[in-house]
């Protein structure tokens, strides 16, 4: 019999709904697993104090009939830096002293929550949230439970960690430049980013990427990511950009995918190489017609920019808040010292790069319907480490892992990211695909079909006292 902490979402929920289990001893399985596999795995930051109470709550509403969601009672972790009431928020930077916990949720965390979902614990992240590994000075380093002495990648890789490793089946998080779909990738998940707008953020932390951060979740199934996307969609109008237009129909003809396995010249390991393609043939089922060719956008300068984002973005967080920066360490200091002498025509060669990549975008998403990816350039390296120093035996710098999925962000498009074959050694790897804006109906439907043609969600990570 499958262990309740390894159903998904909607498994619990059905569950709850005819009487198999409450959501009390799904919560208790779930910490059982939690302390098998911490402090080894440190994916958690803190747990949270209410999440009986939470939970017993959520049974009396399933006995008397009136759940206030279909995942009513279902556990969730919640990213560091996610603003959720009775627990500190923090950019995991070093700090001294007592944390007051946070009087609020932020919007997408309110949503959750009023949809009667239980808070576990909050999840370990980069400092800042800028780096695509998890490991900081303050919480410490994240391990990947498929392989504990490697990254789960980041940003939220401690979110990853925690649903891979079985906690609970959702992790919120964020995306700013591929911080849910690369973890994902990394740890066996679905990680969606959606368009931008379509999750609405409000009473957060300030993001240092601009607007191209959403929150997102990751899960171990499209179904749970479909139900957790439901609950968190819809306008709030004291937000703009939450004024989503209708939803694009599904051309009736084919889908039109094109497949680019490289940028340029970037090297890309030949492990993930070759799962991505293998799993065009089950796109390809699933009535795409898949073509092959080069990256169709124009993103080089973008990406060479892409460092001054985070600079120019710290800075402008440290000037609002010189405690924050006080407190920072010694690399992200740095950082945001170089961002404050950035001149300003410097970010609005970044805006006007964004523009141009937006309307290209929208260009290309009326002659195709697909873009297909892989969602990583490397396997996972280790925990500690910012980065890989090598791909395929080339040398790359600090973003040549994460090439696929930053450009996904600026040009505000959804994307997602899906289990495919794991590498001979074992290790998870990921497919990237994106559609165009506001077709994030369109890769749930996608992503569903496949998964249905191969399915990942029992794949998991051995425990027993500890991962691996």
């Amino acid at each position: 019999m499958t262990a309740l902490w390894a159903l998904s979402a909607t498994e619990m929920a059905e569950c709850f709904a005819d009487g198999r289990a409450s959501p009390v001893v799904v919560l208790e399985s779930c910490l059982a697993r939690l302390h098998a596999c911490e402090p080894a795995l440190n994916a958690v930051t803190r747990l949270a104090p209410g999440a009986r109470e939470e939970a017993e709550a959520s049974a009396a509403r399933w006995r008397a009939g009136r759940p206030l969601s279909r995942l009513d009672g279902v556990p969730m972790t919640v990213k560091e830096f996610l603003v959720t009431a009775g627990l500190p928020a923090s950019f995991a930077e070093p700090r001294d002293g007592p944390e007051p916990p946070a009087a609020r949720d932020e919007l997408p965390v309110a949503r959750m929550r009023a949809a009667g979902l239980v808070t576990l614990a909050k999840t370990n992240m980069p400092e800042f949230a800028v780096q695509g590994y998890t490991a900081n000075a303050r919480f410490g380093t994240t391990g990947n439970p498929w392989a504990p002495a490697l990254t789960p990648g980041g940003s939220t890789g401690g979110g990853a960690a925690a649903t891979a490793a079985g906690y609970a089946p959702i992790a919120l998080g964020t995306d700013g430049g591929g911080s849910l779909r690369r973890p994902a990738a990394h740890t066996g998940l679905v990680g969606l980013k959606t368009s931008l707008g379509l999750v609405p953020r409000r009473g957060g932390l300030p993001s240092p990427l601009l607007d191209f951060e959403v929150a997102g979740a990751l899960t171990r199934t499209v179904a749970d990511s479909r139900a957790v996307l439901a609950l968190m969609a819809g306008p709030d109008p004291r937000v703009l950009w939450s004024r989503f237009p209708t939803p694009p129909a599904a051309p009736p003809r084919p889908l039109r995918a094109l497949y680019v396995e490289r940028l340029g010249d970037a090297p890309l390991d030949p492990a993930i190489a070759a799962s991505c393609r293998e799993a065009l043939d089950d796109l390809a089922s699933c009535g795409a017609t898949v073509t092959e060719g080069r990256f169709p956008l124009d993103v080089a300068e973008l990406n060479d920019l892409w460092p001054e984002i985070g600079r120019i973005g710290l800075a402008r967080l440290f000037a609002e808040d010189p405690a924050l920066g006080r407190r920072a360490s010694e690399p992200y200091r740095a950082m945001a010292e170089e961002g404050a002498r950035a001149p300003a025509t410097c970010l609005a060669r970044i805006l006007d790069r964004v523009a141009s990549l937006r309307d290209a975008a929208s260009a290309l998403f009326a002659e195709i319907d697909l873009l297909v990816t892989p969602a990583i350039a490397a396997l996972s390296w280790p925990a500690a480490q910012v980065c890989p120093a090598r791909i395929d035996g080339r040398p790359v710098g600090p973003r040549g892992h994460a090439i696929y999925t930053g450009w996904v962000n600026a040009a505000a498009l959804p994307g997602i990211s899906l289990p495919v074959a794991p590498s001979p050694d074992g290790l998870p790897v990921g497919l990237q695909l994106v559609a165009g804006y506001g077709a994030d109906g369109l890769l749930l439907d996608v992503a569903e079909a496949m998964e249905r043609r191969r399915p990942w969600a029992h794949r998991r990570p051995e425990v027993g006292g500890r991962i691996g």
